[in-house]
């Protein structure tokens, strides 16, 4: 049974309670269940559940039992591994399943890669020996500043009901509400992704955009988030706190961003998670603090050869956005300015694999409206969920469905002889020191590198490309290692999001020609088995170098056979690559052309087209002989009346 509903809201916790042999595992899970201490228990209950109104939550905890013993190790493991929480028991009075804890349980965890939350409790209190008192703060501290993973720690009796059911309610709070994204324990600060939460939040909240919250804002986003006004009283007295504690908190206009932020940090340090978690989660955000798949309308593919677009709206607020933030107004934006922007997402969204250097940039380092706008797109093209998210953070106030666009299926295209795409996508082919990378590098405007340094994996790189008539159209090129090519075509879908293929080989080099061709008819063949056929072209790459004999011979004589293009030369620094992103888009904008045909597709096309003829001549005849039929009764009819 899953623990979380559609829209990511937990429906149960589910608490595995571990520990030495003897620790009263049993007992606390007897004693919370049922309000009373048990005679007798058995050696492992069966799982255990308490009802959602149990605790204030009003979420259903499903307590689990374990035994410590060698027998049982496997069904321990598979427990720990499925929980939400672990509670580990120590017994009061025997001193050494405490030192157990840190020299065996949390180390076994972190082996594990258990990543739940820990509650430490220790059972038996009423059994401690009252001539040797125990600070529990004390022994705990250096345990719990090892052991990060452990939230809170507590020691009850199971024949008292000493809190009892306060255990499995810290235990369910960690989970409903966890520490670890929000707060750094060690450094005693909020964590960064909370701090760029709370700040989309306040700014959000802030309406008339003066940088503070009036009193007025401060009244309707405690509405908001908790269905309950505050009293005028109670907004001095939020604001003289703010103000003893720290400086700048509040303003003559109302409540800074510091402020807030101080607030939250002053609720967590108090142990009130759960009203920084009810402001986070009123406004979308999930554990991981990212906003909720269910507030991310992200429109349906419904075939494998669909892809996902920004829609003139989106791409308008992003030129938008792009002048906001570009401060010295000089058509590019210094990384200072492009962080500025990513402050209320989750992160800067560009900074990793495959965003990274995937863009044209200035020799400053500094990103173009047109770099701006293609990692935009390549975002968009590989992860539509991600992409709405970090516009719904950056501020895109249009209805979230108005911001994506599916595009057409590439078999219509096909049909219809025309797209109506605007970004397309290029998958690159070609055997090792073909001048992949460099292709890639020119299109980016990145100088040519002497050096090589071989692609192990995939790498994207985005630009936008200026047609005849004035028309522009974003280009992504993915370049595929030679070495990935067999576990990308092991994959029947795999052309199916590819708008145009080229293959690189090196002129001067037969082995990278031939190997080049191979590749290609690999691709030709997956495209007819598969129905996702592309146009392909080749390019005969350091073409200002001597070619190989009868270079032009084989590559014209291929083409032909294969219905292509001749190569498209470029030289060995690719000087005027400009003219091939121009050829790949036009490739792209004509669907039905420059598909290559094997042999083998050749007969099986002639094959259905005799099929089809037939069946149109058997179709004919059919038609012929009812309506000869029809004919006939109708003379017989006649004559005998």
């Amino acid at each position: 049974m899953p623990s979380r509903s559609a829209a990511g809201v937990r429906t149960g916790v589910r608490v595995v309670v571990a520990g030495d042999r003897g620790t009263g595992k049993s007992s606390l899970i007897s004693a919370a269940a049922s309000d009373a201490f048990p005679e007798y228990v058995p050696a492992v209950l069966p799982p255990t559940r308490l009802p959602s109104d149990f605790y204030p939550d009003g979420v259903p905890v499903t307590i689990v039992d374990t035994s410590s013993s060698m027998e049982s190790r496997v069904k321990l493991i598979d427990e720990l591994k499925r929980a939400d929480a672990v509670v580990l028991t120590y017994a009061c009075d025997q001193p050494m399943t405490l030192n157990r804890l840190s020299s065996f349980w949390l180390p076994e965890l972190r082996k594990l890669e258990i990543k739940a939350p820990v509650i430490v409790v220790g059972c038996k209190l009423d059994l401690r020996d009252e001539r040797q008192p125990m600070n529990l703060e004390q022994v705990m501290a250096p345990i719990m500043q090892q052991f990060r993973e452990i939230e809170t720690c507590i020691e009850c009796s199971s024949a008292t009901l000493i809190q009892v059911p306060d255990v499995f309610y810290y235990a369910q709070k960690a989970v409903l509400h966890p520490t670890a994204p929000l707060f750094d324990q060690e450094k005693q600060t909020l964590k960064p992704r909370c701090i760029r939460a709370l700040k989309r939040i306040f700014m959000l909240c802030d309406h008339d955009m003066d940088g503070a919250l009036s009193d007025a804002e401060l009244n309707e986003f405690q509405v908001k988030c908790f269905n309950a006004p505050l009293q005028p009283a109670e907004i001095v007295g939020v604001k003289r706190v703010v103000q003893e504690r720290i400086r700048g908190g509040v303003s003559d206009l109302g409540l800074t961003l510091e402020g807030f932020l101080f607030l939250h940090a002053l609720f967590i340090e108090k142990g009130r998670l759960e009203t920084t978690w009810a402001v986070l989660r009123k406004f979308g955000y999930n554990d991981e603090l990212k906003l909720r798949d269910d507030i991310l309308p992200v429109p349906t593919k419904h075939a494998p050869d669909q892809t996902v677009e920004l829609t003139n709206e989106a791409i308008d607020f992003l030129r938008g956005i792009f002048r906001l933030y570009d401060s010295d107004n000089d058509g590019s934006l210094q990384p200072s300015e492009f962080d500025d922007i990513f402050v209320t997402a989750p992160e800067s969204p560009w900074t990793v694999d495959p965003y990274v250097d995937a863009a044209e940039r200035t020799p400053q380092g500094n990103l173009t409206i047109n770099g701006f706008l293609s990692e935009w797109a390549l975002m968009t093209t590989l992860d539509p969920s991600y992409c709405l998210a970090n516009l719904i953070c950056i501020g895109y106030g249009g209805d979230p469905t108005s911001a994506l666009r599916v595009t057409r299926r590439r078999s219509v295209d096909r049909k219809k002889k025309q797209t109506e795409k605007n970004v397309f996508h290029c998958f690159v082919f070609g055997p090792k020191k073909s001048g992949k990378s460099a292709l890639l590098n020119s299109f980016i405007g990145r100088p040519f590198s002497s050096n090589y340094t071989p692609t192990n994996d995939v790498r994207y790189v985005a630009n936008a490309v200026e047609q005849i008539g004035g028309s522009q159209k974003t280009l992504i090129l993915q370049e595929i290692p030679e070495d990935g090519v067999k576990k990308l075509l092991s994959n029947k879908e795999c052309l199916a999001a590819c708008d145009v293929a080229v293959f690189l080989y090196d002129s001067s080099d037969e082995y990278s020609w031939k190997r080049s061709r191979e590749l290609l008819l690999d691709v030709a063949r997956r495209g007819e088995e598969s129905g996702y056929g592309v146009p392909c072209l080749l390019i005969a790459a350091k073409d200002d170098l001597d070619p190989f004999p009868m270079s032009l011979q084989n590559s014209a004589r291929v083409t032909q056979q294969l219905g292509m293009e001749a190569p498209i030369p470029v030289g060995v620094k690719l000087r005027d690559s400009k003219s091939v992103f121009s050829r790949i888009v036009s490739a792209a904008e004509h669907p039905h052309l420059s598909i290559p045909e094997t042999e083998k597709g050749k007969k099986r096309k002639r094959y259905r087209r005799l099929v089809n003829s037939s069946l149109m001549f058997v179709s004919v005849g059919a038609a012929v002989a009812v309506v000869g039929l029809a004919a006939y009764r109708a003379y017989a009819a006649r004559k005998n009346t």
